[in-house]
């Protein structure tokens, strides 16, 4: 089980729960085809924005496997949204979780998506003592045309471990997925060695 301490601050970011008056700023970020040409979906008007604002104002904690934590990433130097990052729990036995990550592309280059990507990675990995899921293992998967995600993944930590070829098809093409994946004892190491960088993704 996961219920974070709102709200979470990293270096620039503040990380928190959806409110309903993010659905401005939410909705610049999944109307821009650039943002939506490797997910699953395609650009969303308003009223599709709007339901997936409802869906996510729900994910605030992590209750049981299948269970989806997705929290609003606001850059404190603009006061601003300007993306979302997720952990999935996937699997209790195998102690499996699955990171996600969309952000909006007019602040890309300064290492934004990293840092909010490496803070849900930690809830992920910390022990549930200091307020983590204590997994095993995290997963990060994506079409394999999304190179800029899959850098942000490697950045992270994490390595490719599987290229499935045209294993899905989605809007209306076979595409490829790549897996990546980091342990717990891997995270560990790198936290120990310090950060090696500035502190997006199919799902």
């Amino acid at each position: 089980m996961l219920k974070p301490a709102y709200p979470i601050y990293t270096a620039r970011l503040i990380l928190r729960p959806y409110r309903r008056e993010d659905l401005d700023d939410l909705h610049v970020i999944q109307s821009d085809p650039a943002v939506a040409r490797y997910l699953y979906w395609e650009p969303r008007d308003r009223a599709s924005t709007s339901a997936d604002l409802d869906l996510k104002l729900s994910e605030s904690a992590i209750d049981e496997v299948g269970d989806r934590l997705s929290l609003a990433v606001v850059w404190r130097a603009v006061d601003r949204l300007v993306g979302v990052v997720t952990l999935r729990w996937l699997s209790h036995e195998d102690g499996t979780g699955e990171i996600g990550y969309v952000f909006h592309p007019g602040f890309g280059g300064r290492g934004l998506a990293t840092e909010g990507a490496s803070a849900i990675l930690r809830l992920g990995f910390k022990a549930p003592i200091d307020g983590g899921l204590g997994l095993h293992r995290v997963i990060g998967r994506l079409d394999a045309r999304n190179v800029s995600s899959a850098r942000l993944l490697e950045r992270l930590g994490l390595r490719c471990e599987a290229h499935f070829v045209e294993n899905e098809f989605v809007k209306g093409e076979w595409t490829d997925e790549v897996v990546y994946a980091i342990l717990h004892r891997e995270w560990n190491q790198r936290r120990d060695r310090g950060p090696s960088g500035p502190t997006n993704g199919r799902r």
